[in-house]
C-alpha cells in the first residue's frame, strides 16, 4: 500500500499468471498499472483512489513505486510496466488464441496499432478496435460490440484516470474476461510514439526521455518529484 493505493507484490511472470488465472474465469477482472503519478492523481480524486482499492491486480509500474516500496521496507521485486504486460498478454493470447479488442486513442493510432499487431502476430485474433473519441450516445454500441465478439482481453487506452473510470463504470456491462487501463501504449505499438531506450527504463529514467522528446509534460512530471519528497518525508505508508 503506497498512500492508500495498493500495490501488488508480483513480477511479471507473476502478474502474467494471475491475468491468466483471470482469463479462466467468468467474469470481469479489472487490472491497474500505478505509477507515482498515478498514486498522486489518486491523491487529489477520491473516486480514483476508492477504484484503484477495488481492482483485482494493479502491478507497480513505475521505478517510483519501486523507490517507495525499498523506503518502506516493503520491497517489491520488480518494476512491472503496463507496456511491457500488455505486449506479454498478447503473446500469450496469440499463443492461446484469446480474443482481443482495443479501445481508445485516435482512429488512425488505434487501427495503426491493430496492423501492426497483425503483422507482428500470425495467430493474434483481435475481434475489434475503436477510438477513443465517443460520446456517451456511443457508449452502449461500443459495449455491445465488445460483448458481441467475446471479447477475452480488452485493453483500454484512454489515459488515467478515465480509462480506470470508464472500466470501473461499466463493469457490469462487459463481458470481457479482463480489462486493463494501457495509457498510451497504442501510440508505441503504431509507431507514433518511440519508447525510451533500455537504458532509460533500466536505470528508471524513462520518464526523464519522455520530457526531453515532449517537454510540454512537464506539469504532468511535477507529479514525480512531489511524489518522491512525500515518500522521504512520510515515516510509513497511509
Amino acid at each position: 500500500m503506497i498512500f492508500d493505493v495498493p500495490i501488488d507484490k508480483v513480477n511479471m511472470k507473476q502478474a502474467v499468471d494471475t491475468v491468466e488465472k483471470f482469463l479462466s474465469e467468468d467474469k470481469l477482472h479489472m487490472v491497474a498499472t500505478p505509477n507515482a503519478e498515478i498514486v498522486m492523481m489518486a491523491q487529489k480524486d477520491p473516486e480514483y483512489k476508492d477504484i484503484l482499492n477495488k481492482t483485482d491486480l494493479n502491478v507497480p509500474d513505475g521505478s517510483g513505486v519501486i523507490f517507495a516500496s525499498k523506503i518502506y521496507k516493503e520491497e517489491l521485486p520488480e518494476r512491472v510496466a503496463g507496456f511491457d504486460l500488455m505486449m506479454e498478454l498478447i503473446k500469450v493470447a496469440s499463443a492461446k488464441k484469446y480474443k482481443i479488442y482495443l479501445l481508445g486513442a485516435k482512429s488512425d493510432v488505434v487501427k495503426g496499432a491493430y496492423l501492426n499487431l497483425k503483422r507482428q502476430y500470425s495467430g493474434i485474433d483481435i475481434v475489434g478496435f475503436h477510438d477513443g473519441y465517443f460520446s456517451k450516445y456511443d457508449e452502449a454500441e461500443i459495449i455491445n460490440d465488445i460483448n458481441e465478439k467475446n471479447t477475452d482481453l480488452l485493453f483500454v487506452a484512454l489515459g488515467a484516470p478515465k480509462q480506470e473510470k470508464w472500466i470501473y463504470e461499466n463493469r457490469n456491462k462487459l463481458k470481457a474476461k479482463v480489462a486493463i487501463g494501457v495509457g498510451g501504449s497504442f501510440d508505441v505499438i503504431a509507431g507514433k510514439v518511440t519508447r525510451a531506450p533500455g537504458i532509460y527504463r533500466k536505470l528508471g529514467l524513462e520518464w526523464f526521455y519522455r520530457l526531453l522528446k515532449e517537454p510540454w509534460r512537464y506539469k504532468r512530471m511535477m507529479a514525480l518529484p512531489k511524489f518522491a519528497v512525500k515518500v522521504l518525508l512520510s515515516k510509513k505508508p497511509k
